[in-house]
């Protein structure tokens, strides 16, 4: 079994959170041997759950509203909104029921690639003290990306699961968890993750 790198700090649960970004219905399929992911970050979870850590969710989903709010200088989600892609109440926009939210879980909803920019998720964290993230997400290049350029600039501490994250291309996967992300987080696996955690 892997264990966390010597010169790696250990992460404190009271102060950290993981955020499961777009494991959603419609979103989940795209990746890459997803049933093994989800088994994974499941794993995740449930040591960041023992060890006194908080779980946050993200999800994309929009009203009818919001898609007519996207002006169509957005590449991205003015698509989205002209095929009216993700709408809220629709089961492509659920939390996959593997990994479903627990009472006391922080759950957001956004409407761009982060995690942070359009939704309240930064103020929720500051509530609970929480300075440490650990990511896990669909897609590298999507959510995971963003999040971890915008947490960076607001001095989070960052994680990023090499194994809790995947794209559907593997090119880019690549480039991103072993060229870009680690000069902003500590890169670890799933086992990594486990050693590193200690108890409050």
């Amino acid at each position: 079994m892997s264990t966390s790198t010597p010169s790696l700090p250990l992460i404190a649960p009271e102060r950290t959170a993981l955020l499961v970004m777009d494991f959603q219905n419609g979103i989940v399929p795209l990746a890459p041997d997803a049933d093994a992911l989800v088994e994974r970050v499941k794993g995740a979870i449930a040591d960041v759950r023992a060890a006194g850590g908080t779980v946050g969710y993200v999800r994309v989903a929009f009203t009818e509203d919001e898609w007519a709010a996207i002006p169509e200088t957005n590449k991205t989600f003015s698509g989205v909104a002209a095929s009216k892609m993700m709408h809220h109440e629709e089961a492509v926009t659920r939390i996959d029921e593997r990994i479903a939210p627990e009472d006391g879980d922080i759950v957001v909803r956004k409407i761009r690639f982060g995690s942070i920019s359009t939704t309240d998720l930064h103020e929720q964290l500051g509530a609970r003290g929480i300075d440490t993230l650990v990511l896990a997400g669909i897609s590298t290049s999507g959510v995971v990306l963003s999040t971890v350029i915008d947490a960076a600039d607001r001095d989070y501490r960052l994680y990023v699961l090499s194994d809790g994250v995947a794209d559907p291309d593997a090119e880019v996967h690549r480039v991103l968890v072993e060229k870009v992300f680690p000069s902003r987080a500590h890169v670890i696996d799933t086992a990594g993750l486990r050693g590193s955690l200690r108890s409050a």
